[in-house]
């Protein structure tokens, strides 16, 4: 943020945000609460939150009372002042799947649900909208009061040509699509790779809370990488970073011999998993039913594979944590995870701890919420200023 001015408005919008921010992370509060909190006098106190009440961003929610002296009002955030819209797309047999949520500014899911939405149409960004207002209205939700929506999808976004990549859902690669949303919604939208978002749900919800720096494999349909530096997330310089199916096997210029995959994704994405998994006699609808129905015979061949794809990330980042995710890595469990070790150990000198995810709700969309809810939060706090600024 720039240096801020010692006008008279700019430090009232400095005690604005100071009081919504800790309306925000520490729920309701009293008038004598926040003067402890922030140092402000009375009177500023007073007109600070008249001022949020006026701007539909905080509310009284009731009186405190068994005490001495007068009945104290509790202020809190008002929920509906603003909200985040998540989505998070997938791919599947027929059309994109797409699953929505929508969070309150005090962070409770209004509404969520899940759609089979047409991509490769005439204008895409207008079928994303359509399926995200016609959630609001069967809540009961002002749609214009989305103020900003987080996408997690099964590939990487280019800002700079405004093009996801490295994607197979039909339409959705199209470059525009994510400008023309914003202007269909009137809202910011951020786009981030599903994997990333897992690992923001992974650390807030599961077990990588308290970690410094931990990878998340994804084994699923597809293969993917978060890795999470003490709670900043690489990326890359094109939103390319974690894209680990892509990684070759063998050296540049040599052939794979009969049975051999030139990458990982060859190896460990589902149609690898389902094909090993026919080879131990395993028959199954998906590749995580078939690591559920697999013997240790099964589990110690695919756990080699998730050996290799995690000794690569050991050697070069050096975690303090692997977390094993995805439908594949969730439905292996401890029989997965504690195979994983063992090859892992065995192959090399580097010992870094592996356990299976702690999610058990959809780590797409709930990286999407929390992310989205965040942002939504930063945003309200920085209009604050930029509206008082000379």
């Amino acid at each position: 943020m720039e240096r801020l001015s010692g006008s008279a408005k700019l430090l009232r919008a400095m005690n604005t945000s100071a009081v919504l921010a800790h309306l925000l992370d520490r729920g309701p509060l009293t008038r004598a609460d926040i003067r402890e909190l922030t140092g402000l006098s009375k009177p500023t106190t007073s007109d600070v939150l008249r001022a949020l009440v006026s701007a539909d961003l905080a509310r009284i929610t009731g009186h405190t009372s068994g005490g001495p002296g007068p009945n104290a009002e509790i202020y809190a955030t008002n929920p509906d002042g603003a909200y985040a819209a998540a989505m998070s797309i997938r791919e599947t047999e027929r059309r994109p799947e797409v699953a929505l949520a929508i969070s309150d500014l005090a962070g409770v899911t209004r509404a969520r649900d899940e759609r089979l939405v047409a991509l490769d149409v005439a204008d895409p960004a207008e079928a994303l909208r359509d399926a995200l207002f016609s959630v609001c209205r069967a809540a009961g939700l002002a749609p214009e009061r989305i103020r900003h929506v987080h996408i997690g999808v099964p590939g990487s976004y280019d800002p700079n040509t405004d093009t996801i990549h490295h994607v197979d859902v039909p339409g959705l690669g199209r470059p525009g699509l994510i400008s023309a949303l914003r202007r269909r919604l009137g809202a910011t939208v951020e786009v981030d790779n599903d994997v990333n978002l897992a690992a923001v749900a992974e650390r807030r919800h599961g077990v990588a809370k308290g970690t410094d720096t931990f990878a998340l494999l994804w084994l699923d349909h597809g293969l993917g990488l978060a890795i999470d530096l003490n709670g900043s997330l690489l990326r890359g310089s094109r939103g390319g970073a974690g894209e680990i199916g892509y990684m070759p096997l063998g050296l540049p210029g040599t052939r794979p011999t009969q049975g051999e995959e030139p990458d990982l994704d060859g190896v460990l994405a589902g149609p690898a998993v389902m094909k090993l998994a026919a080879e131990h006699g395993v028959r199954a609808g998906s590749p995580a039913r078939a690591v559920e129905l697999g013997g240790a015979a099964f589990i110690a061949a695919l756990a080699q594979r998730v050996a290799v794809a995690a000794a690569t990330v050991v050697a070069v980042l050096d975690p303090s944590l692997i977390v094993l995710a995805g439908a594949v890595g969730k439905a292996g469990g401890t029989r997965l995870r504690d195979a994983a070790v063992i090859a892992l150990h065995a192959n090399g000198p580097l010992e870094t701890a592996i356990a299976t995810t702690g999610v058990n709700d959809d780590p797409v969309l709930l990286g999407s919420m929390d992310a989205g809810l965040e942002r939504v939060r930063e945003d309200l706090l920085r209009s604050i200023h930029d509206t008082q600024r000379p």
